[in-house]
């Protein structure tokens, strides 16, 4: 980020001609000043939402909020948005703690700072409570070994069933298009190829109890953490304490070589994903409903961790 600040130096704004140069844009190489970049930015994201129809007057939001950069410039930019535009939201925090000494209980604190920052309600539901089990407590029986799988199925039911608790109508994330080409890339290298369309729509989960949306979903990774930087958002910067080794980690140090090389990359990738025709040979994923818990499951019993219990 200071190099970019050190390139923009002495420039006026490639937008408005007027004020000095802040940064450089990642997404477009173009030298704006902060002023101009807070208006593109925010006004980006808005065309997103407004494209997709995402959002209906009246409804009830939920924002999956981590306490991460992502999840908080979400928080602040979707409440800035819903007041200048006049969606006429209902929004809401909604927080996972997975039960992670060091990490998610640090981050939590941050979520009830934001909670007040933004007037919005926050709602916390715990994999304590949901299911008996902590990540700490799950990591000490199984090891470090495939303990993402666990905790991604644990998390996405936490977030359906909080959402379920606070009676909204659609769930969003701050997923961002650096994590969708990821997930692309990985879908690919992992031959999983039925599953490229899925990854790549902005709303999932329509044929569901709560639908899920990412209007970051052609917002990069940089600029998010730009716009909190400059606009002094507080929020948790650690990463979890488990995932050092996980397999997206590698697909992410490989699309930020990419990004640096052609900066269209990541939304190339993105496009690659939406464009993908499936054969109609391809099996594709049968999803199905756990047998014990009710709730959405690729297999009838879901984690055999339950066997342990």
């Amino acid at each position: 980020m200071a190099e970019n600040h050190k390139k923009a130096a002495g420039r006026l704004c490639y937008l408005c001609n007027q004020r000095r140069a802040a940064l450089k844009r990642p997404k477009t190489l173009e030298q704006i000043c902060r002023e101009c970049f807070y208006e593109v930015f925010e006004e980006e994201i808005h065309q997103v939402i407004v494209k997709n129809q995402l959002f209906k007057p009246g409804e009830r939001i939920a924002i999956g909020a981590s306490g991460g950069k992502d999840s908080t410039v979400l928080a602040y930019v979707l409440s800035e948005l819903n007041r200048r535009h006049n969606y006429g939201l209902d929004l809401f925090l909604l927080s996972v703690d997975e039960g992670i000494t060091g990490y998610r209980d640090d981050s939590l604190e941050t979520v009830k700072r934001n909670e007040i920052q933004y007037g919005l309600p926050l709602k916390i539901v715990s994999y304590k409570d949901l299911y008996g089990w902590t990540m700490d407590e799950i990591v000490k029986m199984i090891g470090l070994k495939n303990n993402c799988t666990f905790c991604g199925v644990f998390r996405r039911q936490a977030l359906d069933r909080g959402a379920a608790l606070l009676k909204v109508d659609k769930l969003v994330t701050g997923h961002n298009a650096d994590d969708i080409a990821e997930t692309v890339l990985l879908n690919i290298l992992r031959g999983d190829i039925a599953r490229l369309s899925r990854c790549t729509s902005i709303t999932t989960g329509e044929d569901g109890p709560i639908p899920r949306c990412k209007p970051f979903k052609y917002t990069y990774e940089k600029e998010i953490v730009m716009y909190a930087y400059f606009k002094r958002l507080d929020y948790f910067s650690t990463e979890c304490i488990y995932s050092p080794n996980a397999y997206r980690g590698f697909a992410r140090e490989f699309i930020k070589d990419l990004e640096r090389m052609r900066p269209r990359a990541i939304l190339d990738i993105i496009k690659s994903g939406e464009d993908f025709r499936i054969s109609t040979s391809t099996k594709m994923p049968e999803q199905g409903t756990c047998e014990r818990c009710g709730y959405i499951s690729s297999q009838l019993r879901g984690l055999p961790l339950w066997e342990v219990r």
